[in-house]
């Protein structure tokens, strides 16, 4: 803990520096732009309010590690007096939704998960299920592992854990986050406008990043609920280096809770080893499911200029599957079935900072994902195992050049090799198939960043030029983002981007991996699996007042070259391999009021989302399948001292699906449809509830406890429909239903 005696202050108790700037924010009408961290463990006396705020700002740049420099007559910037690189990014919207949740000026969303206060139905800082409180983030079957972000598929997101590509971003089979939220320092979400820094994503970019600084100090944290223990710890090795670590494991291999329950039956109720489909008689049913993720970050300063970084990852799903059964003849037989879900990740970055504001720096990425299952097929006395693997290395250089306080320059160059790896062998009849393919990427981007000389006005130019070696393609991707100050309280943004990728998941088969993690990754193709490419322009305005938030976003986006098998047709198309496009138009509102210690907000998104292929549908446009024509939350939350509740309402108009034709040929083996995803399915609604309290059990320990119920009215929600046929060629309605009554509780000590 910093402390600092300032000239002139009042004798008074001494607060955190941040608290005082907030008063200072309101006394002067100013307001400041630096990192969170920046300011961490720094505390001082405060300031006598009849000091000018020139005064003020002396007395801070004399008596504090700080430098405060006047930027125009409203904005002040705050960096480290040993830093020689200032970033331009400043936060135009602070709690944005929550505490912790901030707006910049480039269009990208922040989260700080330290400062993180309270989002109704949860009760951990899960990143991935903050972000769906957004406008225009979704996932429509409640799955963070199937995020949608205005109406793209989860694969066109690209999510980078301290650089790292990650394939696998959910334990649980996607229902809880698989990144601990304890560690994660900043986490940046790009709906549109994205840095020309990233490919390879055409929706969004999501990346993660753990504390990047040293605090020369101990701390660590443990905690469980009712799925889960972890625990984290910052460990100082000496003045130069830290090790930081995290690890979670469930207990849920050998305890049972109702938050379990909840979550078995939401993610198996309708596979394949839920055995209503086996012609045989089963007994017992025996399963055993357990998730882990461990993280380690070393942190190396050489010197005040250079610094290194290195990060492992670990995550982990297992169920273990076994049925005791009586065939046909009377005999007791057992099978034993399993599905792994193992990710690897390692990250290694060097920078430097050179003379005339020049800095560098060089990283190496590996991410390694492997899907596996073994399937004992009861009803037709048949083995299979399945793999779906990616490796990815990645390499890339930046160079940052800071022209002067109003402009940056950035450019640099990536590489990456990614391999997909797809093994399949069955027995009665025997079959084996092991097909590997590779694709080799070089990149090179650069972009500027420049403000006026009143700071109204920011403009961040750039372009990504990506060679495809396999495709032997050449794409060109310029970005833009634009955000004008109107007035004090109003600023116009304006964003666009052209993306591209070459990595895809599609669905062979809806029984694959026992139908639970049924999607497999998949590179492009130069015969019938093109590069993936998006084109997207957003307009908004925002009006900022009194703690009073209200912003407007309309945005076009069209994503061309998607297979039909990307999209997890369960209709007429299921088996069609055909190429097409999805075309997007929406409009997101938001509008948020903080007063007292209430704070609620309310958000709205209006979007059509239509897909046309080349022969699918004669070519003529029908409803996506992740389709939804309006989607609303709103929610309250209310904070007095240690204690946080929060109550919100999630609604959003049914997902499109295809009714089968009202009459059908009992002859055939198939079913016939009626037009494709012309029929919706009803209104979803779910209610959350959750409360956190903290209190302090001794001088260096703090702890909280919480509690939380997911759609507390148990409402019934059917977020899928499908039909398929028994064994008599019947038509049988499948219904997908959400997440039922979940309740959660946890326990957190901190020291």
């Amino acid at each position: 803990m910093l402390s600092f005696n300032l000239g002139n202050s009042q004798n008074k108790e001494q607060k955190p520096l941040a608290q005082i700037l907030e008063q200072i924010e309101k006394r002067y009408d100013v307001k400041f732009s630096y990192e969170t961290k920046t300011l961490d463990n720094i505390v001082i006396h405060p300031l006598s309010s009849k000091l000018t705020l020139e005064e003020v700002l002396y007395e801070l740049n004399t008596h504090t590690p700080l430098n405060f420099k006047i930027l125009s007559s409203r904005f002040i910037a705050i960096t480290p007096k040993d830093q020689t690189i200032q970033r331009l990014e400043e936060v135009v919207v602070t709690n944005y939704l929550s505490k912790g949740i901030s707006k910049t000026n480039n269009g990208t969303v922040t989260v700080k998960a330290k400062a993180f206060d309270i989002l109704p139905g949860l009760i951990e800082p899960d990143v991935l299920q903050i972000v769906q409180n957004l406008p225009g983030i979704i996932s429509v079957d409640e799955r963070i592992s199937n995020i949608n972000v205005r109406g793209g598929t989860n694969d066109q997101n690209l999510v980078l854990y301290e650089g790292i590509r990650m394939y696998q971003s959910g334990h649980f089979f996607g229902l809880i986050s698989a990144f601990n939220p304890y560690l994660s320092d900043d986490v940046r979400i790009s709906k549109n406008g994205t840095s020309a820094l990233y490919g390879n994503g055409v929706s969004s970019t999501i990346s993660i990043k753990n504390s990047d600084n040293i605090d020369h100090k101990f701390n660590a944290g443990f905690g469980t609920n009712l799925l889960s223990v972890d625990g984290y710890a910052k460990v100082p090795l000496s003045k130069k280096t830290e090790l930081q670590l995290s690890a979670r494991r469930s207990f849920t291999d050998v305890l049972v809770s109702t938050t379990y329950d909840a979550y078995f039956d939401r993610i198996f109720r309708d596979s394949e080893l839920n055995g209503s489909n086996d012609t045989n008689t089963i007994l017992a049913l025996d399963e055993s499911f357990l998730f882990y993720d461990i993280n380690a970050k070393f942190l190396y300063d050489i010197n005040n200029t250079s610094k290194l970084r290195i990060n492992l990852l670990n995550i982990y799903n297992n169920l273990d599957y076994n049925q005791v059964y009586t065939n046909s003849e009377n005999n007791f037989q057992e099978t034993k079935s399993s599905l792994n879900q193992v990710s690897y990740g390692a990250s290694a970055t060097y920078s430097k900072i050179f003379k005339d504001n020049i800095s560098t720096s060089a990283q190496f990425y590996y991410s390694n994902y492997d899907l596996d299952a073994h399937n004992n097929d009861v009803s037709n006395n048949q083995l299979l195992i399945q793999e779906n693997k990616v490796e990815d290395y990645g390499l890339r250089l930046d160079v940052k050049k800071t022209v002067d306080n109003n402009t940056e320059v950035r450019g640099g160059y990536q590489f990456n090799e990614v391999g997909v790896t797809n093994f399949e062998d069955v027995s009665n009849p025997n079959f084996t198939s092991l097909v590997k393919e590779i694709i080799r990427t070089h990149a090179f981007f650069g972009e500027t960043e420049r403000y006026s000389k009143s700071r109204n006005t920011y403009i961040r130019l750039g372009a990504r030029i990506s060679y495809f070696e396999k495709l032997k393609e050449l794409v060109l991707e310029p970005r833009f983002a634009f955000n004008q100050k109107i007035s004090d309280n109003i600023r116009l943004e304006v964003l666009g981007e052209l993306k591209s990728q070459s990595i895809s998941q599609v669905i062979d088969l809806q029984q694959d991996f026992f139908g639970i993690e049924k999607r497999r990754w998949q590179l492009s193709k130069l015969d019938n699996v093109p590069l993936v490419k998006s084109q997207q322009i957003s307009l908004g305005v925002s009006y900022n007042q009194n703690n009073l938030l209200v912003s407007l976003e309309g945005y076009y986006k069209n994503v061309d070259d998607i297979t039909a098998q990307s999209q997890g047709f369960q209709n007429q198309f299921q088996f069609v391999n055909d190429i097409g496009s999805y075309t997007v138009t929406g409009l997101d509102f938001l509008i948020n009021k903080r007063f007292n210690n209430f704070s609620t907000w309310l958000s709205y998104t209006l979007s059509n989302n239509d897909y046309k292929f080349d022969t699918i549908n004669d070519g003529s446009t029908f409803p996506n399948t992740v389709d939804l024509t309006h989607v609303a939350n709103a929610s309250l939350t209310y904070s007095l001292k240690n204690f946080k509740i929060g109550l919100g309402i999630n609604w959003h108009s049914g997902r499109a699906y295809t009714k089968p034709a009202s009459v059908q040929d009992n002859s055939n083996s198939f079913i016939e449809y009626n037009n494709p995803n012309s029929a919706r399915l009803g209104d979803y609604f779910r209610a959350d509830l959750s409360a956190i309290y903290k209190f302090q059990v001794s001088k260096s320990i703090k702890a909280e406890i919480g509690a939380s119920v997911w759609n507390m009215f148990n409402q019934t929600n059917i977020i899928k429909r499908y039909y398929t046929l028994d064994s008599d060629n019947n038509i049988v309605e499948i219904n997908n239903r959400s997440l039922k009554f979940t309740p959660n509780l946890s326990a957190r000590f901190n020291f």
